[in-house]
């Protein structure tokens, strides 16, 4: 089971999704709340950035995901952020700050991102909205790309949460979308097969026979593709080294 918009009915996919962010962004609170000072300035696992720049990036993209939500419910453009320039700037400008404002920070952008999405109509969230980069996608697309950023740097920040505890649909979800990212001349062929999601995906050019099966859970699997594992818990077939990824 996994969360598509083409198959399910947008807002319904919304919804769905809306409940998984709201689990996801009650632990990250969670774990940010036991941060002290000193550990909020501490190394996440992102090169060059400490937890408090992690923190803040998650508050700044839930700032700028709410401008793509009004821009669904209003029909007026409002982009994702104004140039790449503003991103940078706004995480340099907060990475600083105390545990307890880094939290407070992260747990009112949540809430006003929340408070967007509630105010869309059903038909909102099929409409075509465009962030910084990529195509153009439905606006309830814009719910996956949120959960995407608070489950995964929730594992950037080192801080005992990791690929194992995210929960099964989002693995199986992301998994099945980031596959799709690597479908390129850069990547190596191969099958990727996740018996304990029942799913079968491919990696690499399209028309390319696949040299080596990839297995293991779906969850290994995704922070393998994502760089946030080496491939523990992953096996291949026949029996290898794991295909070379470029980066996610």
């Amino acid at each position: 089971m996994s969360i598509d918009g083409d198959t399910v009915e947008p807002a319904a996919a919304a919804s769905e999704l809306r409940h998984l962010i709201d689990e996801a962004t009650g632990h990250l609170l969670q774990t940010a709340a036991g941060l002290s000072d000193q550990q909020a300035r501490e190394p996440s696992l992102l090169p060059g950035w400490s937890r408090g720049h992690v923190l803040t990036h998650i508050a700044r993209n839930a700032d700028s995901l709410r401008n793509l939500l009004v821009w669904a419910r209003t029909g007026i453009v409002t982009p994702q952020y104004a140039d790449e320039g503003e991103r940078d700037r706004g995480i340099a400008a907060g990475a600083g700050r105390s545990a307890p404002d880094l939290v407070s920070d992260l747990q009112g952008s949540a809430a006003a991102l929340a408070a967007e999405a509630d105010r869309l109509q059903p038909g909102d969230w099929a409409a075509e909205v465009r962030g910084l980069r990529g195509p153009a996608h439905p606006a309830w697309f814009t719910l996956g790309r949120r959960l995407t950023e608070v489950e995964i740097h929730h594992v950037d920040l080192n801080a005992g949460y990791g690929p194992a505890d995210w929960p099964a649909l989002f693995a199986v979800t992301a998994l099945e979308r980031i596959a799709r990212d690597f479908a390129d001349g850069e990547t190596p062929a191969a099958r990727l097969l996740s018996p304990d999601a029942a799913l079968e995906l491919q990696i690499g050019p399209p028309e390319a026979a696949p040299a080596v099966e990839v297995i293991g859970p779906a969850r290994a699997m995704l922070a393998w593709l994502i760089g946030r594992s080496d491939g523990a818990g992953l096996t291949t077939a026949p029996a290898g080294q794991l295909p070379a990824l470029p980066p996610w």
